[in-house]
């Protein structure tokens, strides 16, 4: 175990590569998910595990791993990033994403694999490692989520809006007042809605309020994100799509309940102290279960892997594994 506060040292992500082998993979009737490897073909697999859900990958996302030591895959879960249909919202569950993952493991003849994720990348990181332990070699989680009704009020209704407030006041005011009492459920109507115009606008508002919160310090290149019609759809759907059905978890613990599950697979836990969007309760929650776990809070940090701490800390991890 290490518990530790103290600031890591700088690290660099690792120079940008390209994929040698790219594919999609046939998931169901109705879902292809697009997948990608790149860095040593024989090196130690690692499975990057993407936040949202709807948030997809992106060629960042490979250079969190040493490629002459990794062999790294990065995969589009259902309706995001180049997976297809996109912003699909049927078949699409937490279980039917752990299938695809394992679906995705046996198809590259991968035997175990390091499992990274961060904010819903640990959520289905957790949910994945629970259900195939036998097929995890390491996990990496950064920004812990379960989805609990707790982080989610936070989030999306009264918490985070004390901090934001000139940012959560167009979230809000996007809805009419008589509905802002269940901010999720009212969005989730227009998001689902036939309106195309009211869906759009509504995945917008949705998707700024969340790019607003994510660093400590506003990102001017995320909020330019949310202006994509068909990234905010994938995001802003298929996110609320799962929250109002409470990740289709039989209850709001069950990922913190069968976290023993993992006892005894090496894991690190990584945790911005100013994470607005995950807060760090949910970490420590998950380290009291998990006491030989790595644990690290990044002092100055929020939530986003771009601020150096976290991005240092989550490059340490993938150091430390890298040979298992």
């Amino acid at each position: 175990m290490f518990y530790g506060y103290e600031m890591a040292d700088k690290r660099d992500l690792f120079p940008e590569i390209e994929p040698y082998d790219t594919g999609m993979l046939k998931v169901s009737d109705l879902h292809s998910i697009y997948y990608e490897e790149s860095g040593n073909k024989n090196g130690n697999p690692v499975v990057f595990i993407h936040g949202g859900p709807g948030g997809g990958t992106s060629p960042r996302d490979r250079r969190f791993f040493d490629p002459e030591a990794y062999r790294i895959i990065l995969f589009d879960q259902r309706g995001a990033g180049k997976s297809l249909p996109a912003y699909e919202l049927r078949e699409n569950t937490t279980w039917d994403l752990v299938d695809d993952i394992e679906k995705l493991r046996q198809h590259l003849k991968i035997d175990k694999w390091v499992v990274f994720g961060g904010s819903w990348g640990s959520t289905l990181g957790l949910a994945y490692s629970e259900t195939h332990p036998d097929k995890v070699k390491a996990i990496i989680l950064r920004g812990i989520f379960t989805c609990r009704r707790r982080e989610l009020l936070w989030f999306y209704q009264d918490g985070c809006s004390l901090i934001y407030p000139d940012k959560f006041e167009a979230y809000r005011d996007h809805i009419p007042e008589v509905e802002q009492g269940d901010l999720i459920s009212a969005y989730y109507r227009r998001l689902t809605g036939e309106d195309e115009k009211a869906r759009l606008s509504a995945a917008q508002a949705w998707s700024t309020w969340e790019m607003a919160t994510s660093r400590m310090f506003i990102d001017e290149e995320l909020l330019k994100k949310a202006e994509k019609d068909t990234w905010c759809l994938q995001f802003a759907r298929i996110e609320c799509h799962y929250f109002v059905n409470g990740i289709f978890m039989k209850s709001e613990s069950q990922l913190l309940d069968n976290a023993d599950k993992l006892s005894n697979i090496p894991v690190t836990i990584i945790q911005g102290r100013y994470d607005m969007v995950c807060p760090a309760e949910t970490a420590w929650l998950l380290h009291k279960k998990l006491p030989k776990a790595d644990f690290h809070i990044v002092q100055d940090a929020g939530h986003s892997t771009k601020e150096e701490g976290i991005q240092s800390q989550l490059i340490e991890a993938t150091q430390k594994y890298k040979h298992l």
